[in-house]
């Protein structure tokens, strides 16, 4: 009942199938385990309620793996400008400026998660386990690491990857601590048919509550999200679909169009959270169960599918060299590579997010001063768009559109 693989991977979501197909193809043995598929997807069907800003380095390595035409064949929203606003400043960012065709991709978080479950198929060196569910996680320093399924199979492992999300039972399991915490505030997202066809920008808007944004998604359709302290977004979802709408119109500005019809809505505290240390001999932390980052400018998928491509990159070359993968010193290189990213990504959107939660008059002076002067300084609006597109800085291979075989 035992079955043995170089690298199990607790979770089938977007990140934990990106670092299976990363690792498609190659000399190790590859198992994913899913408690729940996903629903298959149909044209048709209403567009799912969480989506995410895919930025060009997430294209680059959805591309590369072979995952992002069946993104293409299902659906998704490029978008060529982004919008960030408050009462006195206004910077808007475009494609055009720096040469690119769009700034990002709109995307339904199961479409990309279906596309990679469907490229991992077609690799023979990679197991997939779904549904399937963990009675047990036996670890130790001294490897191989045990996982015992409900149905009374043991996968042991010389590689455990944590793709289990912000409540990561392998994290909990082996004693990876983090440091977290709450910023008081609710997003409520709300899904809207829109009066006007397909958009091509996203834009921001803060006011004393809280943010609003707008994301595009196909055809006559868009997703707002409107964050607001956690008994008032309580109070909106409680609305009617046509009560909400009323009070949408009355609170968001007049570039969001006139909108038909809301949809559907869900919520989500707003919360930040950093492992304290990615790794310990032969366990490693990729994506949410590492990080969970506030989704202002919609980075957390992004980081998660720079983690999932640095570590696959790590790990073939550790094989490369012959170096057992499950050393310390090897998952180091991981962690040395993205922790310190992560926490600049996290901390660069907390402090924009703290900024433009504040009324205090110096500050609201200052940030208008600071987003009139970011429109006007092009190498500097330049640098800002290509470092949120993942264009710059220690990029993977994947990211930059290069294999790892």
């Amino acid at each position: 009942m035992k079955e043995f693989f170089d690298v199990v991977i607790v979770g089938g979501g977007m990140i934990g199938a990106a670092v299976a197909c990363s690792l498609g193809g190659s000399l190790f043995t590859v198992a994913v385990i899913e408690s729940s598929p996903p629903s298959a997807f149909s044209p048709d069907q209403p567009h799912d309620l969480r989506v995410s800003a895919l930025s060009i380095a997430s294209k680059n390595i959805l591309e590369t793996v072979g995952a992002w035409d069946g993104i293409v064949k299902r659906r998704f929203c490029p978008f060529r400008r982004m919008r960030v606003w408050e009462t006195e400043g206004d910077i808007e960012f475009c494609s055009d400026d720096i040469n690119y065709p769009e700034l990002g991709y709109i995307v339904e978080n199961r479409v990309t998660q279906l596309a990679l479950l469907d490229r991992l198929q077609s690799f023979d060196n990679i197991k997939m386990m779904c549904p399937a569910t963990i009675n047990k996680i036996s670890y130790s320093a001294q490897q191989p690491i045990e996982v015992e399924l409900a149905d009374g199979r043991i996968l042991s492992a010389k590689v455990l990857v944590a793709a289990d999300g912000g409540q990561s039972r392998v994290r909990q399991a082996v004693g990876l601590g983090v440091t977290s915490w709450d910023y008081k505030q609710h997003a409520l997202v709300i899904y809207i048919e829109t009066a006007y066809g397909q958009q091509d920008i996203t834009w921001q808007r803060f006011v004393p509550s809280g943010p609003q944004a707008f994301l595009p998604l196909t055809g006559h359709y868009g997703s707002i999200v409107w964050y607001n302290s956690p008994d008032e977004v309580n109070r909106l979802k409680a609305l009617s679909n046509s009560d909400l709408l009323r009070e949408l119109t009355a609170s968001f500005p007049d570039c969001l169009g006139k909108v038909n019809k809301v949809l559907g809505t869900m919520s989500f505290p707003l919360k930040r959270q950093h492992a304290q240390d990615y790794v310990k001999a032969g366990v490693v932390l990729v994506g949410d169960a590492a990080h969970v980052i506030n989704p202002l400018a919609g980075q957390g998928v992004n980081i998660g599918l720079l983690d999932a491509a640095t570590l696959a990159e790590i790990l073939i070359e550790a094989e490369k060299q012959g170096i057992n993968i499950g050393d310390l010193t090897v998952l180091k290189r991981y962690e040395k590579l993205r922790r310190n990213e992560n926490l600049k990504m996290m901390t660069v959107m907390d402090v924009f997010y703290r900024v433009f939660s504040n009324e205090i008059l110096p500050v609201k002076f200052l940030r208008n001063l600071g987003l009139g002067l970011a429109e006007r300084i092009l190498p500097a609006k330049r640098k800002v768009m290509r470092s949120a597109m993942g264009l710059e800085g220690n990029l993977p291979k994947l990211a930059r559109g290069e294999p790892i075989l």
